[in-house]
């Protein structure tokens, strides 16, 4: 990606251009694309955009909770598990005596 930066910039040098910058090539351009859509089009893009973060943070939630579930059964498991539970053990039992 840098190799192209760097040619991009010395084709621009040769040809005696200087690199421009987005709000300088927007005003070059004239309108912009929110300049060009209607308020109406604006306001469901606005609207479709929430939804859609919302639906992606729903299903964030979803994964985080079935992750969740998903340690506890782990736990749930292990505790059942004699050789896993012996493993670790305290090995200083005359405490309980």
């Amino acid at each position: 990606m840098g190799k192209n930066k760097k040619r991009l910039q010395a084709q621009q040098q040769a040809s005696g251009r200087k690199p421009q910058s987005r709000a300088e090539s927007s005003e070059q351009h004239g309108n912009t694309l929110g300049d060009l859509l209607s308020q109406d089009v604006l306001g469901k893009l606005k609207t479709q955009a929430d939804e859609l973060k919302k639906a992606q943070a729903e299903q964030e939630e979803q994964k985080r909770l079935a992750a969740i579930e998903a340690k506890k059964r782990e736990q749930k498991a292990k505790e059942n598990d004699f050789a896993y539970l012996l493993e670790n053990s305290d090995p200083n039992t005359g405490k309980y005596k």
